[in-house]
């Protein structure tokens, strides 16, 4: 296997707590933002409304998509281009009915403006009730997923290890929801699907970590080693690993939100923070398991006798390269 990390002694564990403030402060923009633009931007997925596909004769421009519509006072409605100049998804707001007298006029308006005929190739409507319906069962199947990897997590390593892994999973789909909003990109379904790829995706990369932490525990600690070190040492261990599968899926999620088109935009723009965020929380996440561990021995401790602060990573032989 590749090794771009050969021998890698990073202390990770020691530079906690600019982790913890690091996603503190991702999370409190993310939820300002949301708050600033008042909820998210749901896409008529979840709002409702209608999508109308149309194909041009020839290529046209967004402006001459656009003009058309303004004839029939739909000046409101997002365009975008689907694949090529030729083809576009039209997608009208809630307050719009599905309507064949009005799929006519839009066709008229917009064969006018174009100065050329229009196929209207497909025409979808999602009625409010629906919409509502999709916001909560999305909520629901984002809640079960998380469930069923804290029950798994907590089944293979510990409940603290499962705990730990949702509040890294919370964070990432919190991050890439706040990301999503600065950017006022779109949530739809298939970004719903991009957020559950995260998920799996940083699950996998902490699962290993957690892994080897254990494997490593099992064999107990050396003379001199702390928990610290141990973390620490697991981390670099399988950071070649981490780094260079989260790279390749980050690679193929740029090159679809370069060249997959409008379409696939909000997607693509999900997955690519989200493996960015998945990764540095599987990392950031394992750190917590040291720290857990001494409070837990904290609290244990007699009251009598006098608590001694746990030795720091990298005290011993654990240095920056």
């Amino acid at each position: 296997m590749l090794q771009i990390f050969v021998n890698a002694n990073y202390d990770f564990v020691g530079k906690r707590r600019w982790f913890y403030l690091a996603s503190l402060g991702a999370v409190v923009l993310a939820l300002v933002s949301i708050a600033a633009h008042r909820g998210l931007n749901y896409g008529i997925d979840f709002t409702g409304g209608t999508l109308i596909q149309v194909r041009y004769a020839k290529p046209v421009s967004v402006a001459q998509v656009r003009q058309g519509l303004d004839e029939v006072k739909l000046g409101n409605a997002i365009i975008q281009r689907f694949g090529d100049p030729q083809e576009y998804l039209l997608r009208l707001p809630e307050a719009e009915q599905k309507s064949g007298e009005l799929t006519s006029r839009i066709q008229a308006a917009l064969a006018k403006a174009a100065g050329g005929p229009v196929e209207i190739r497909r025409v979808e409507f999602v009625g409010p009730q629906v919409g509502r319906d999709l916001q909560l069962q999305a909520l629901y199947a984002v809640l079960a997923g998380m469930t069923g990897i804290l029950i798994y997590v907590a089944i293979r390593f510990d409940f603290r290890g499962g705990v730990i892994s949702i509040v890294a999973l919370a964070h990432d789909v919190m991050v890439t929801l706040g990301a999503l909003s600065v950017a006022n990109r779109e949530m739809s379904l298939p970004v719903l699907a991009a957020l559950l790829t995260i998920v799996g995706y940083s699950i996998n990369d902490t699962i290993v970590v957690f892994d080897r932490i254990r494997e490593s525990r099992g064999r107990g600690l050396r003379k001199g080693q702390t928990l610290a070190d141990l973390v620490n040492a697991a981390i670099n261990q399988t950071l070649s690993r981490t780094i260079l599968t989260s790279f390749t899926t980050f690679l193929a999620a740029l090159v679809l939100l370069l060249f997959g088109g409008e379409v696939l935009h909000d997607f693509a723009f999900a997955l690519v923070v989200g493996v960015v965020t998945g990764t540095y929380s599987s990392i950031a996440a394992a750190s917590l398991v040291a720290d857990w561990e001494s409070w837990s021995r904290a609290r244990t401790r007699p009251s009598g006798k006098m608590a001694v602060r746990p030795e720091p990573a990298g005290s011993r032989g654990s240095r920056n390269p």
